[in-house]
C-alpha cells in the first residue's frame, strides 16, 4: 500500500481510538456484565442468561418497557409535526424574525433542572395550569398532574415536546431554506393557496428531514431520563418510570450491575432496530444516502 492510499487510514486512527475507548469497549463490557452477577463489591460471577430470564419474568421491567413505548408514541409524532409549522412561521422575511427564532430555541438551551422546577410550579395542584383550567370551567377541582398515576407520564411528555420543538425547528428551517423559491412562485401563479403550497411543495421537499427528525426523536424518546429524574423520580407507583430510569435504579440504587446491563443490552437492540428502520427509509428516499 503506497503512501497516498495509507493517508486516509492515518486520519481515521484518532477517531477509531476514541470510539473504541468510549463506545465499543464499554459496549462489549456491558454485554459481558449482562451474563454475570455483579454488584461492584464482589467479583463478577458468570451466570449465563439468568439475568435475561429474570427480566422477562419481571413485571416492573415490562411496565417500564410499556411506559417507554407509550412515551415514544406520544412524543415522536408531536416532535415530527409541530416543528414543521414553527419552521414555516420563522422562515418568513419580516422584521425581527431573528428574535422569534431565538425565542423558540430558548427551551433547548435551558437547563433541564431549571425547566423542571418551572414546570413543577405549573403542574402543582394550585399552580398555573389548574388555575387556568378551573377559570375556563374545564375542571371543577385541582388535578395532581405529577402525583397521579394516570397523568404523570403525560405531564412529562408535554415537557419533552416543549423542550424539543426549537431543536427540530432549526433542522426543518434548514430544509425550508434549501427549497427553491421558484416552486412557490409557480404554485401561486397556478392559484395554489397557503395550505396547498404546504402539502404539495413543502412537505414532499422536507421528507428527508422528516425522516431524520423521526429517527432522532425516536431514539431520544427511547433514552429519556432527565425529565423523569427531575420531575417525578419514576413515580407515582412506577407509572412514569421508563426503561433508562429502570436501568439507573438497578445499577446505582440496587447495585445490580449485571441485571442493569442486561436491560441496557435490550435497550440497545431496540434502538438498533429503530436505526435500521431509519436507514431503510432513507435509502428509499434517495436523498440522504
Amino acid at each position: 500500500m503506497n503512501r497516498q492510499k495509507l493517508t486516509p487510514y492515518l486520519f481515521l486512527i484518532p477517531g477509531s481510538i476514541i470510539l473504541g475507548a468510549f463506545i465499543f469497549y464499554p459496549m462489549i463490557q456491558a454485554i459481558w456484565l449482562s451474563l454475570t452477577e455483579y454488584n461492584m463489591i464482589q467479583d463478577a460471577e458468570f451466570i449465563g442468561f439468568e439475568n435475561y430470564e429474570a427480566l422477562f419474568k419481571d413485571d416492573l421491567f415490562w411496565q417500564t418497557l410499556m411506559n417507554t413505548f407509550i412515551y415514544l408514541i406520544g412524543v415522536v409524532p408531536a416532535l415530527v409535526i409541530l416543528p414543521i409549522f414553527l419552521a414555516v412561521l420563522v422562515n418568513q422575511k419580516i422584521k425581527g424574525i431573528g428574535f422569534f427564532r431565538s425565542a423558540f430555541f430558548v427551551p433547548v438551551v435551558t437547563s433541564l433542572v431549571v425547566a423542571g422546577i418551572a414546570w413543577d410550579w405549573v403542574y402543582k395542584e394550585h399552580g398555573l395550569l389548574n388555575y387556568a383550567l378551573e377559570l375556563a370551567g374545564i375542571i371543577s377541582e385541582p388535578v395532581g398532574w405529577l402525583t397521579s398515576t394516570s397523568t404523570a407520564l403525560l405531564a412529562v411528555m408535554v415537557v419533552t415536546v416543549w423542550k424539543g420543538l426549537g431543536y427540530y425547528m432549526i433542522i426543518y428551517l434548514a430544509g425550508l431554506q434549501s427549497i427553491p423559491s421558484d416552486l412557490y412562485e409557480a404554485a401561486r401563479i397556478d392559484g395554489a393557496n397557503w395550505w396547498q403550497q404546504i402539502t404539495r411543495i413543502t412537505i414532499p421537499m422536507l421528507m428527508p428531514f422528516i425522516l431524520l427528525v423521526s429517527i432522532m426523536s425516536s431514539i431520544s424518546a427511547m433514552k429519556v431520563f432527565e425529565e423523569i429524574y427531575v420531575m417525578t423520580g419514576g413515580g407515582p407507583l412506577h407509572s412514569s418510570e421508563t426503561l433508562v430510569f429502570f436501568i439507573y435504579n438497578e445499577a446505582f440504587a440496587n447495585l445490580n450491575m449485571g441485571y442493569a446491563s442486561a436491560s441496557g443490552v435490550i435497550l440497545f437492540l431496540l434502538t438498533l432496530v429503530l436505526s435500521i428502520i431509519n436507514i431503510k427509509f432513507m435509502g428509499k428516499s434517495g436523498n440522504l444516502t
